[in-house]
């Protein structure tokens, strides 16, 4: 079990539990009781306790965009030109207004912003690129297009 949990009091059937959900989101108390041998009041507990500590933070359906029309997956680079607080601030809440912005990371180096966008077609992106760049903050947008997808997972690991 890695050390920040351990330091924070959580022991070996908290990662159990945590590697089960991560699994299977939907798996039942009664089943996760039965996985690891212990009461269904005792998971219940320990479950909500990884809640309320902000271990577990929701609960969602991992959904295939591509499935549901998003035919394109890109990550855009923001290179800022200011980099006031006022100006990120400004420009981090329009992003996060943004549904097709699925991540959005503030990086070191040549990049300031790492966006993970989803879009319909190419027509989309490109309407999504020039509206950002259009705001005052942005020096220089490089955007790259998946082409595919090798591993794309939210399972972290716990050991």
């Amino acid at each position: 079990m890695k050390q920040s949990l351990q330091n924070r009091g959580f022991d070996n059937l908290d990662q159990a539990i945590l590697e089960a959900l991560q699994a299977d989101g939907r798996i039942s108390v009664a089943d996760l009781a039965r996985q690891i041998h212990l009461s269904q009041p005792a998971v219940h507990n320990r479950i909500k306790r990884l809640e309320r500590e902000g271990i577990i933070k929701g609960y969602v359906a991992l959904l295939d965009h591509e499935q549901i029309g998003f035919d394109l997956m890109a990550f855009l680079q923001i290179t800022l030109a200011n980099h006031t607080s006022e100006a990120v601030e400004g420009l981090l809440n329009d992003v996060y207004q943004r549904c097709r912005v699925l991540a959005c990371h503030q990086l070191t180096g040549g990049a300031d912003l790492l966006l993970k966008v989803v879009a319909e077609n190419r027509r989309v992106l490109a309407g999504l690129v020039a509206e950002l760049a259009d705001h005052e903050t942005v020096q220089r947008i490089e955007t790259s297009i998946v082409l595919n997808t090798g591993k794309d997972t939210t399972h972290l690991p716990l050991d």
